[in-house]
């Protein structure tokens, strides 16, 4: 099933992305930047890609159109606040309801990760990607505008749940949110040329639509990848702790397989329900990934690492193949971790098995027998 696939097959047409008409500069958060321009050649590296609008649909609000479309960001109107800043319901003139991100001039993320949003943003469009509507640079405000997710992020439905107000995800919708996941990293990794390293892969950036189809966002951090016969991106070591390859927070080369890793992380805290992080855990289950590692060699001990809200509720057969990618991903050597392509492949197929296994169950959306049938017992081999 992980078998090798070229990236590059010749049904895709190729995404060329030029954002060296983009000035750059250099901000406290920023990663291997160069130049030191600030203000107005910052816009004018925006606009430079915005003048061709076959190449982005994103336009220019101004503050005034962006406080308008928030009610003068009434705190009512508050869906989320990050490292960029606080993350605003509105709606625009079209009646189009959107999420707007204002930038925090005090945050952990600067200007050049609001270029680099917007650039990539701008060039890069795929189901699975976030849309960005527009953006605005009016004075010294930085906002940018997407379309609204309304179900918030894949971390919002993971953990510290309230069972009365939101039930625990079943085992088909995260699986089904893993695949769609992967088809985001797919694009960006196999379809962009060069490819695309999206570097803050985890579960607060995954967001969900009405019916839990995800879409990566916050790009703030992503970098071009390698091409012709270099091998790695040297940058300064930059994401969230916890979905951070071990190779590149030691040496801060950078690869796609560093993407693969955080990958393998979501996938962890799908199967298993718990945070990456998490201080009130004790002492050695603190770090996720280190507190599986026993579990995912052994297959015997895979049933330890279920989110004990599914109740046993899910196919045994595709666990256990779910666990095993997880495991390929989180290898701490990256030449053994698969391919993304290959990971959509074996999702598709694990995606597949876990739907029909619930519609053949008779048991909907929340619910799958954990009584193995004999059907069950073919599906997932």
């Amino acid at each position: 099933m992980m078998s090798c696939f070229s990236c590059f097959s010749s049904h895709r047409k190729d995404i060329k992305i030029d954002i060296d008409n983009g000035s750059r500069s250099n901000s406290r958060h920023s990663t291997d930047c160069s130049g030191s321009g600030k203000g107005k050649s910052q816009v004018d590296g925006i606009e430079n890609v915005m003048v061709n609008p076959k190449k982005s649909g994103a336009r220019s609000f101004t503050f005034r159109e962006l406080a308008t479309a928030t009610r003068n960001f009434n705190e009512v109107n508050l869906i989320g606040e990050g490292g960029f800043g606080r993350v605003y319901k509105g709606r625009i003139e079209s009646s189009q309801i959107v999420a707007v991100k204002q930038l925090n001039q005090e945050g952990i993320q600067g200007h050049q990760e609001f270029i680099v949003e917007v650039l990539m943003l701008s060039l890069l469009h795929h189901a699975n990607l976030v849309t960005l509507i527009g953006y605005c640079t009016s004075g010294d405000q930085r906002l940018l505008v997407y379309e609204y997710m309304p179900m918030g992020s894949l971390e919002d439905h993971l953990f510290d749940l309230d069972p009365d107000k939101k039930p625990p995800l079943s085992w088909s919708t995260r699986m089904k949110i893993a695949l769609g996941a992967a088809r985001g990293l797919e694009y960006l990794h196999c379809t962009a040329n060069p490819p695309v390293i999206y570097r803050d892969l985890k579960s607060a950036n995954i967001l969900l639509d009405d019916d839990f189809n995800p879409k990566l966002s916050d790009f703030g951090l992503a970098k071009l990848g390698p091409v012709g016969e270099n091998t790695h991106v040297s940058t300064r070591v930059m994401g969230t702790y916890g979905y951070c390859a071990p190779e590149y927070a030691m040496s801060g080369k950078l690869t796609v397989k560093s993407d693969i890793y955080s990958f393998g992380v979501v996938l962890l805290e799908l199967i298993t329900g718990r945070r990456t992080i998490d201080s009130t855990k004790r002492h050695g289950e603190q770090n996720l990934v280190t507190w599986s590692r026993p579990f995912l060699k052994d297959q015997k001990k895979f049933s330890k690492l279920v989110d004990p809200l599914l109740q046993g509720r899910f196919p045994r057969r595709c666990l256990n193949y779910a666990i095993a990618i997880t495991g390929m991903c989180v290898n701490e050597d990256a030449n053994f971790r698969p391919l993304i392509s290959d990971i959509v492949v074996a999702l598709e197929y694990l995606a597949s098995q876990s739907y029909n296994h619930e519609s053949n169950s008779g048991l909907g959306h929340s619910a799958v027998s954990s009584s193995p049938s004999s059907q069950d017992r073919n599906i997932c081999s």
